[in-house]
């Protein structure tokens, strides 16, 4: 006789965190905020937009440097590129300085349709603003035992799957100092979304798009629940493209939006793929400063005379 298989649900799931001493950040020494965690979700995705050479009227814009150095074997290379990227790594790294002390530990929520362009995003944010990085996603995975066990759990069990993302983001939304790649499931309920209310949450608007070509060309690059990744690429797009529609009324609901076709308008750029992850960066950084002087008002005005 066969034997069935079940996953108990994940309500009773909790983190073995430890967090290490933050050191501070200085403008001019390097470092990387290890992940203190025993979940290291998607550390090695591949990534998928090509990077290609600033729009011109942009690399005018940053100039700094000439074109082109020889190297002692006379080899060419392209320094104007490598001191526009650090020209606007810096420039993320200012405002961060300038946001954090003002973020008071609050924690930020990223959500949006998974995307390796959206999880780049928040662990270059964690990063600038000496945060830790967590995928909500990643931790159901893991607590699940695997994306097999995972995929089988939902299957088996909606409800109960369901009820374990939200644990999920009831923990992490306990905490402080926290970049969160939310999953789908995360506006999926108003009880996600309440907890999402706890930190600050930007909707990364990005175009089906290019989240379907992702996909197409690398089919296990990030958990996924809500779609079947072994279809074409139009088939990937009409599910994705479904998923969006049942839950875009929740990504509505987030405190501001980083749209990359907006943001490529503003830069000048003629293509997608031009937008670095420091651009989104920077934008999100804008958008959260903005956030944060909008609160500062609001509670001014509160203050009786």
């Amino acid at each position: 006789m066969a034997m069935k298989t079940t996953v108990s649900p994940l309500t009773d799931f909790q983190f073995n965190i430890h967090l290490p001493k933050i050191q501070p950040m200085s403008l001019n020494s390097s470092y990387a905020l290890p992940l203190p965690f025993s979940v290291r979700c998607n550390q090695n995705l591949p990534l998928h937009f090509r990077r290609r050479f600033l729009h011109s009227s942009v690399i005018q814009r940053r100039r700094s440097l000439p074109s082109t150095c020889f190297v002692s074997d006379g080899t060419a290379y392209n320094v104007e590129a490598k001191a526009t990227t650090d020209d606007l790594s810096l420039e993320v790294k200012k405002k961060a300085m300038d946001v954090a002390p003002e973020l008071k530990g609050t924690s930020i929520f990223l959500v949006g349709i998974n995307s390796s362009l959206k999880t780049k995003l928040g662990k270059l944010l964690a990063d600038m603003l000496r945060y830790y990085y967590f995928d909500s996603d990643g931790l159901v995975v893991e607590a699940s035992g695997g994306v097999a066990a995972a995929k089988l759990y939902k299957e088996s069990d909606e409800n109960g799957f369901r009820a374990s993302e939200t644990e999920v983001l009831k923990q992490l939304s306990s905490m402080g100092r926290l970049v969160v790649c939310a999953g789908n499931g995360a506006v999926r309920s108003s009880t996600n979304l309440a907890l999402l209310r706890h930190g600050i949450t930007l909707w990364i608007d990005i175009p089906l798009q290019i989240i379907a070509e992702e996909f197409a060309e690398d089919r296990g690059q990030l958990p996924v629940f809500d779609i079947s990744t072994s279809g074409s690429y139009s088939e990937v797009l009409g599910q994705i493209t479904s998923l969006y529609q049942e839950i875009k009324v929740g990504y509505a609901t987030a405190d501001a939006s980083i749209s990359l076709q907006k943001l490529a308008s503003t830069l000048g750029y003629d293509d997608f793929n031009a937008v670095t992850t420091e651009d989104m960066a920077l934008e999100a950084l804008k958008e959260i400063e903005k956030l944060i002087r909008v609160k500062k008002m609001m509670e001014a005005a509160a203050k009786p005379f």
